[in-house]
């Protein structure tokens, strides 16, 4: 019994040494993050949008009578002018139509010429001469209708511009619906594009005016850059914004329209519109400071020596290295820059 006692009171001593001896477990270490002041400073924002270009005034040339084509005056990007021949087309329904206005024609004023003189003479009423007479009208103006059809057979240009593609050769059949090709007036070129229903909201909210039109007026120039990565020398302006979403791809289309007096733009191309911003007292954080969660983009904001996460809405300038803080954060606050991967809600740090 002596030595079960004595053994017990040597291990209550060794329980009791270890607590005054400073064994207790450490508390958690405490790391230390990088971290910046946002700051305030004079921003230039850049907004692109893939486009597609076109001629101020793209005309597709459709025949207005049945036949297939005789002639091709024109070549596939030639530059032609208003009224001048683009093809011709043989018609023998129309030519056939005209021979049988005509025939009409002199039929009728034959029976007039006929029906006249008994009238006079009382033989036949003035009524029938004037039936007669109404005859012959509506074949006169059948006659002047298939005149006019036939001038159709030349197909003319109704614009100055560029031939598009012309896929149709002498001898093929055609008819009204039938495109022989497309006229671009490319002296201005049109850029269209589409901007979400978001970005469309902040952007015409940037712009003095009591309505779209207005504040259209006030939007500066736009740039564009080209499919090769050159930027386009001169500047364009925003022309018009639909008035509607289309629910399929919430985005509204807007039409900006450039000079094009080298003609460097080629209808069809592809190219990138650019919208510049300045922004004079811009709240300005690195990017890599920000994370994104459930298409949210946060931040960890330094409060009290702990990380707190922070809803924000930040728009990345062109170097790609920064961003400006559209709301969620003010300048003076501080943000963890690197190491977001260690770190959680709440979690204390020390700032470096």
């Amino acid at each position: 019994m002596k030595t079960i006692l004595r053994g017990t009171v040597a291990v209550g001593m060794l329980l009791v040494g270890c607590q005054k001896g400073g064994m207790d477990m450490p508390p958690a270490q405490i790391r230390a993050f990088p971290t910046v002041v946002a700051a305030k400073s004079r921003a230039e924002l850049r907004s692109t949008y893939p486009a597609t270009l076109s001629g101020v005034d793209e005309v597709e040339i459709k025949p207005q009578l049945e036949g297939y084509i005789e002639a091709v005056y024109v070549k596939e990007g030639q530059r032609v002018h208003r009224g001048q021949p683009l093809f011709k087309i043989n018609s023998p329904s129309t030519v056939k139509s005209l021979q049988q206005a005509r025939a009409q024609v002199a039929t009728a004023a034959l029976d007039v010429k006929r029906m006249r003189p008994l009238a006079e003479k009382g033989v036949v009423s003035k009524v029938s001469l004037e039936s007669y007479e109404n005859t012959l009208a509506s074949a006169q103006a059948s006659l002047k209708q298939a005149q006019a059809s036939m001038a159709w057979v030349s197909v003319s240009s109704p614009t100055d511009g560029l031939v598009g593609t012309i896929e149709l050769r002498i001898g093929s059949l055609v008819n009204t619906s039938s495109t022989l090709t497309t006229i671009s007036n490319t002296s201005s070129v049109v850029a269209r594009f589409a901007m979400g229903e978001k970005d469309l909201s902040r952007f015409l909210g940037e712009w003095q005016g009591r309505g779209n039109e207005e504040k259209i007026r006030n939007i500066p120039p736009v740039g564009l850059v080209l499919s090769n990565g050159s930027t386009y020398r001169d500047s364009g302006r925003i022309e018009t914004i639909s008035g509607k979403i289309e629910e399929a791809t919430g985005t509204a289309s807007v039409r900006a329209i450039f000079p094009n007096r080298d003609g460097l733009l080629l209808s069809g191309a592809g190219a990138r519109l650019v919208i510049r911003e300045f922004v004079d007292s811009a709240v300005v954080i690195p990017c890599k400071s920000t994370f994104s969660i459930q298409e949210r983009t946060l931040v960890y904001a330094v409060h009290n020596d702990s990380a707190r996460q922070r809803s924000i809405v930040a728009r990345a300038l062109p170097d790609g290295l920064n961003c400006v803080v559209d709301s969620g954060l003010v300048a003076g606050e501080r943000v963890v820059v690197d190491g977001l991967v260690n770190l959680s809600e709440g979690q204390k740090i020390l700032v470096k």
